[in-house]
């Protein structure tokens, strides 16, 4: 649809309040879940979708990127699975947690609901958050050994937990059996509920207040706007080929490297991202579905190309090239409980590439993992005893540094707007107490610029037992830096038993980790890759990270 149907400001005004709303949703979950992944981290994501297409028009800032991605994916299968079945209707809600349809992983409950006005489907608005816990091998459901997707969670595909506005409690029933925490569930359901609601009810003020059709005419000029700006954007870059590679430390099976190979093609404003010679799909949960994996490109997209505007026009400009068999093209039931992990790396291998491209455009490779760490267990004292207990959370390491600086330090992953959760909630929620919780020296990059550091994290257990579960990467393969900038540090996961300091035999991986009361579990975490020569660094910066500790004295910053 041209955008001469609608003239400027209108737009301008109609796109922050569509903004808005998905904004207002977001706040809504974060304010009302169990969870503190959610509550505190921020892991969820909502937004406005296309009525025909599932596209999406219209994302919350805050909302995690990769769901954005994916979850139009995840729309379309709503709308498939309901014109196949029942037919979907005002009033419907629609869940499921499929990582084949939707993407990411089982974790991950998408909730799908359709926009009517005056008999009319206009849109969809859905929302995706990260539960707690959902069944599975290993509580939290980050599962490393895990060869099939049952061993993950538990598997949910597209069914109405909402009909004409009533609750369908058989199916809330099935969720509660399937979780270790059941309170926490209702929780988090209920605030992704409530957030559907509160971005209806904003959706059909809005059609009220400025006409349907003219919101119509807004979102679509505003995709056709960010596929035009994403062209030009594209245009800028010098055409050729280029080609990076890079490597997962295992799949938590087999103890082989895994290869993320990208081969970049820039020709006039078409720009193709061809996956091709990624390794083939593999035994452990390290897959990704197709949805997932263009998610991942979407989020380097929006990393390199800021200014345009995060709709599905941003997609519309490029061409993908992901041939089946591959491990990120991974079909059910291949296990793709790690999706981070590869979407991570996905990432590192297209801002290398830009960066033979243009480098000032790129940056250096942030740490590349989440480390999903898991603590769990039963409670011992009288008022709770045998209450079960699980902690998970991710934690943060250190940015690449770019053309204008330094990395950020003690970052979140860069598929993710979310915040690190507290030490002081999670020594608050859980029987854990961090021993530290800090920046990690000498584990950034060198170069011109220096990459943002890791952190050090060290757990200890308060409870009389427990089990701890890690999931990580970068433990082999570091951080890579661009434009002649260093690597980053290498990922380091180590425990205690008795005194004795232990290492996982696959290096970022391991299930079962026994804990008694005294434990510790401790993560230094990667720094991220620096950015052009160390010795184009100033005198200045140099003494500023040696006298901050950043750089050990007589180490290059």
């Amino acid at each position: 649809m041209s955008e001469d149907l609608i003239d400027p400001v209108t737009l301008a005004v109609l796109k922050g309040r569509l903004e808005q709303i998905a904004d207002e949703m977001d706040a809504t979950l974060y304010r009302s879940a169990f969870n503190p992944i959610i509550a505190e981290a921020h892991d969820a994501c909502h937004g406005i979708y296309d009525a025909s297409t599932g596209d999406t028009l219209v994302q919350g800032k805050s909302g995690l990127p990769v769901f954005v991605g994916a979850m139009a994916f995840a729309v379309r299968a709503a709308i498939r699975v309901a014109k196949e079945t029942v037919g979907m209707q005002a009033g419907d809600i629609w869940l499921f947690n499929d990582p084949y349809e939707g993407g990411t992983h089982a974790n991950d409950f998408k909730l799908v609901m359709p926009v009517y006005e005056d008999g009319q489907l206009v849109c969809f608005i859905a929302s995706a958050a990260h539960w707690h816990d959902v069944g599975g091998a290993v509580p939290g459901n980050y599962n490393p050994a895990a060869t099939e997707c049952w061993q993950e969670a538990v598997q949910i595909p597209p069914v109405r937990i909402v009909k004409s506005g009533r609750m369908c409690e058989d199916v809330l029933a099935i969720l509660k059996a399937n979780t270790r925490l059941p309170n926490s569930l209702w929780g988090d359901l209920n605030g992704q509920l409530a957030a559907l609601e509160l971005g209806h009810a904003r959706l059909q003020a809005l059609f009220k207040a400025q006409g349907l059709q003219t919101v119509l005419n807004a979102l679509a000029a505003l995709r056709s706007r960010a596929k035009r700006m994403m062209h030009a954007q594209v245009a800028e870059i010098p055409d050729g080929h280029y080609a990076f590679e890079d490597l997962l430390d295992n799949d938590g099976v087999n103890d082989e490297p895994l290869t993320i190979a990208l081969d970049m093609t820039v020709s006039g404003e078409h720009l193709t991202l061809d996956f091709s010679r990624t390794s083939p799909h593999c035994a452990g949960p390290v897959n990704i579905s197709e949805a997932t994996a263009v998610a991942a490109c979407y989020v380097a997209l929006k990393h390199l190309f800021p200014q345009v505007p995060a709709n599905a026009g941003v997609l519309d400009a490029v061409i993908f090239v992901m041939p089946p068999g591959r491990m990120i093209t991974a079909q059910h039931p291949r296990p793709v409980g790690g999706y981070t992990e590869t979407i991570l790396r996905m990432i590192d291998v297209i801002f290398s590439a830009m960066a033979k491209a243009d480098p000032k455009r790129a940056m250096g490779q942030a740490y590349g993992t989440i480390n999903a760490l898991s603590i769990a267990g039963h409670r011992s004292d009288e008022a709770r005893k045998g209450q079960r207990w699980v902690m998970f959370s991710f934690f943060g390491g250190g940015h690449g540094a770019h053309a204008s600086g330094d990395g950020l330090s003690h970052g979140n992953a860069p598929i993710s707007t979310a915040t690190i959760p507290p030490l002081e909630i999670l020594e608050a929620a859980y029987p854990v107490r961090f021993t530290q919780w800090a920046l990690r020296p000498d584990s950034g990059g060198n170069g011109q610029y220096r990459g943002g550091l890791g952190a050090i994290y060290e757990i200890e257990l308060l409870e009389t037992s427990a089990q701890a579960f890690i999931f990580g990467e970068r433990g082999k393969s570091a951080p890579k830096g661009i434009a002649g900038g260093g690597e980053g540090a290498l990922n380091v996961f180590s425990y205690s038993q008795g005194g004795q300091v232990r290492r996982p035999p696959m290096v970022s991986k391991m299930v079962g980790i026994e804990l008694k009361q005294g434990d510790r579990v401790r993560l230094e975490t990667p720094g991220g890759g620096g950015y052009g020569q160390a010795n184009k660094r100033t005198a200045e910066a140099v003494t500023y990270d040696t006298t901050n500790g950043y750089v050990a004295p007589g180490e290059k910053a």
